[in-house]
């Protein structure tokens, strides 16, 4: 399941939610600062990883789901203009087949990363916030 915050100077923060990230996705960066991707990664460091993502045109335009830098990707293509200042939160985890609940060690992680997003998200955005 993808995840992703969208900042906006006049409401705040605002969370979706969704299984897969879809090309309409792209739609969602519109008038946006910042957005920051969250998604589960066996790959990443424990507890998680926070880094900053560029546009990208990747061979997941060729399946159903599409990777955070390709949603970026399509947002310039589509608006022929950069997307918002963009960052993935790879949570480390640990079990992904179907049906299996979420390890200890995968929920401490993900306690964690929520604890550093709300750190972050309350102080000044220049204070972590970097743009392209």
């Amino acid at each position: 399941m993808h995840e992703y915050l969208l900042a906006h100077p006049i409401t705040g923060i605002e969370v979706q939610t969704d299984f897969q990230l879809q090309i309409e996705h792209s739609e969602d960066l519109l008038g946006r600062d910042a957005v920051i991707f969250v998604d589960a990664s066996m790959a990443c460091e424990s507890p998680y990883e926070f880094y900053p993502i560029q546009p990208e045109q990747d061979v997941s335009y060729t399946t159903h789901a599409m990777s955070p830098q390709a949603i970026l990707s399509v947002f310039t293509q589509a608006n022929h203009q950069q997307p918002p200042t963009a960052y993935m939160l790879s949570v480390r985890g640990y079990q992904f087949d179907l049906g299996q609940p979420l390890s200890s060690k995968a929920q401490s992680n993900a306690s964690q990363a929520i604890d550093y997003l709300i750190d972050i998200t309350n102080r000044p955005a220049n204070e972590w916030l970097t743009h392209h």
